[in-house]
C-alpha cells in the first residue's frame, strides 16, 4: 500500500528532487479522480517549472499521459504513416500544404489538430472557414479518409490523452504553460497516441512563439525527438523562426485562400519553404522507416506540388470531410468575405526592419479572427493580408497590408496600428533565415 502523499511529492519536487514514474502516475491519476486537489496539482506543476524536470521525468510523464486514454491503430493503412505538429505561430498554414503534399507522394497522414487561442491561429478554425467542412470525426471515419485520400485533419477525440487536456487547462490558469518539459510531454503524448510511425515537428522560436529564444526551442526539439526515439517512433524536428508572420494571410479564410494560391503554382516564399522542408523531413524519414533508401526526396515533392497533384489531394480531403471542394478552384467565391477591406499604406519609404508576429496576430484576433477564451466564436472572414516582409525596400505610399474587417471603424483602427507596428529604417536589412536547424535523424 502506498505510504506517500501529494504533499510529500510536492515537497520533493520543490527541493529539486526527482519523481519516479510511479509517483507521476499516482499524481496524475489522483488529479483525474479528485483524490489529489487542483491546488496540489498546481503546486507540483509550479515546483517543476521553477526547479526543472529531469529527462527521466519528462519521458515518464509522457507515458502516463498516453496511458490515460485510447490510442489510434494505423497499422491497416497501406502507406507509411506520418504525423505533423507545429508549436504555434502566426500565419502558420503549413498543415494545409504539408498534409496534401505528403499524401500526394504516397504517405498517409492522420492529424489531430486544435483550435487557436491567444495570438496563434488554429488549423481547425482555418479549415472550418470552408463551408460544410467537418472536423468532428470518429476514428473509423478518420482511417477511411486517410486510406482513400491519403490525409485527414480532425479534432482531437476526447478519448485520446484525456489527462493532458485536464492538465493543460490547469496549466493555462496557473502560468505553467511555458515549460519545455511540460510542452514536450503534452505534444508527444498526443503524437504517440495518434499512432503514426514517423513524427515531424515544427518548433517555433521568436517574437510570436512560445519559445522566445532559439536555445529554448532547441531544448524543446531535442526533448521531443528523444521521447519519440524512446517510443520507437522516429521523430524529426525543425526549428523555425517566428519573428514575423510566416505567411501573408493572418486570419482563417485568408489562410485557406493563401494555401490554395500557393499550391496552384510552383512553391515560392517563406511559408512554402517551411512546408517543403517539413514535408521533405517527413518523407525521407518515413520512407526509411518503411524500408526505402534514405535519400533526398525534394524533387518528388516539388513535382507533386508543381504538377497540381497536391492541390487536387487537398480538394479530395475537403470533399471527404464534407467541405466545398470548389474552394480549391475559386476560393473568393466559396469563402466568406469581410464586408470592409481597407488598404494600409506606408507614410514614408525605407526598408522593412520588423513585422512583429505576436502583435500582428493579436491585432487580427481583435478584429475577430482569434479567441481569448476556448469557447469564444471566431469570425472566418476577418484578418490581415500582409504585402511586405523583413528586408523589402518600399517607397512612400506603398501598400503594407489589407485589413479585412466587419466595420469601417475596425478597419481604420487596424490600419493605423499596422503603420505603427511595421518598422521601416534607412539602409539595407538582410532578410532573415526561416528554417534554422534540423534535429533528429
Amino acid at each position: 500500500m502506498r505510504r506517500t502523499s501529494a504533499a510529500e511529492l510536492i515537497g520533493r519536487k520543490r527541493d529539486g528532487g526527482e519523481l519516479s514514474a510511479e509517483d507521476l502516475q499516482w499524481l496524475v491519476a489522483g488529479f483525474l479522480d479528485g483524490t489529489v486537489s487542483e491546488g496540489q496539482t498546481a503546486a507540483w506543476l509550479m515546483a517543476g517549472v521553477i526547479r526543472g524536470f529531469s529527462d527521466v521525468e519528462v519521458r515518464a510523464l509522457t507515458s502516463v499521459l498516453v496511458a490515460s486514454g485510447e490510442t489510434l491503430d494505423l497499422s491497416a493503412l497501406s502507406g507509411p504513416t506520418v504525423d505533423k505538429h507545429s508549436t504555434g505561430g502566426v500565419a502558420d498554414g503549413t498543415t494545409l500544404l504539408v498534409a496534401p503534399l505528403l499524401a500526394a507522394v504516397g504517405m498517409r497522414l492522420v492529424k489531430l489538430s486544435g483550435r487557436g487561442l491567444g495570438h496563434t491561429g488554429g488549423t481547425l478554425d482555418k479549415l472550418e472557414s470552408i463551408p460544410g467542412f467537418r472536423t468532428a470525426l470518429e476514428p473509423d471515419e478518420m482511417l477511411r479518409i486517410a486510406e482513400e485520400v491519403g490525409c485527414v485533419v480532425a479534432a482531437q477525440t476526447q478519448r485520446l490523452v484525456p489527462a493532458d487536456k485536464a492538465l493543460y487547462a490547469l496549466r493555462d490558469v496557473t502560468a505553467t504553460v511555458a515549460s519545455p518539459a511540460l510542452i514536450a510531454s503534452s505534444v508527444m503524448s498526443k503524437k504517440l497516441a495518434a499512432g503514426a510511425e514517423t513524427i515531424v515537428l515544427d518548433v517555433k522560436t521568436g517574437d510570436g512563439a512560445f519559445m522566445a529564444t532559439r536555445e529554448e526551442a532547441e531544448t524543446l526539439a531535442r526533448l521531443c525527438v528523444g521521447i519519440g526515439a524512446d517510443a520507437g517512433r522516429p521523430t524529426v524536428a525543425l526549428v523555425t523562426a517566428m519573428d514575423q508572420p510566416l505567411g501573408t494571410g493572418v486570419g482563417n479564410a485568408l489562410e485557406v485562400a493563401e494555401a490554395v494560391r500557393l499550391l496552384s503554382s510552383p512553391p515560392k516564399g517563406r511559408l512554402a519553404g517551411v512546408a517543403l522542408a517539413l514535408a521533405r523531413a517527413a518523407y525521407e524519414r518515413g520512407m526509411a522507416v518503411a524500408g526505402g533508401a534514405l535519400q533526398d526526396r525534394r524533387s518528388e515533392l516539388l513535382q507533386a506540388w508543381s504538377d497540381g497533384l497536391a492541390l487536387e489531394t487537398l480538394a479530395r480531403m475537403i470533399a471527404a470531410q464534407g467541405g466545398d471542394a470548389a474552394v480549391c478552384e475559386t476560393p473568393e467565391r466559396v469563402l466568406e468575405q469581410a464586408p470592409v477591406v481597407l488598404e494600409a499604406t506606408a507614410l514614408q519609404g525605407g526598408t522593412v526592419a520588423r513585422v512583429p508576429a505576436r502583435a500582428i496576430g493579436e491585432l487580427a484576433g481583435a478584429l475577430g479572427a482569434g479567441r481569448s477564451r476556448p469557447g469564444d466564436a471566431v469570425d472566418p472572414a476577418v484578418g490581415i493580408e500582409l504585402t511586405v516582409e523583413v528586408g523589402q525596400e518600399i517607397e512612400a505610399g506603398a501598400l503594407l497590408a489589407r485589413v479585412h474587417a466587419r466595420s469601417d471603424d475596425d478597419a481604420r483602427q487596424a490600419a493605423g496600428r499596422l503603420r505603427d507596428l511595421i518598422e521601416l529604417v534607412a539602409g539595407p536589412v538582410a532578410a532573415p533565415d526561416t528554417v534554422l536547424e534540423r534535429i533528429g535523424a
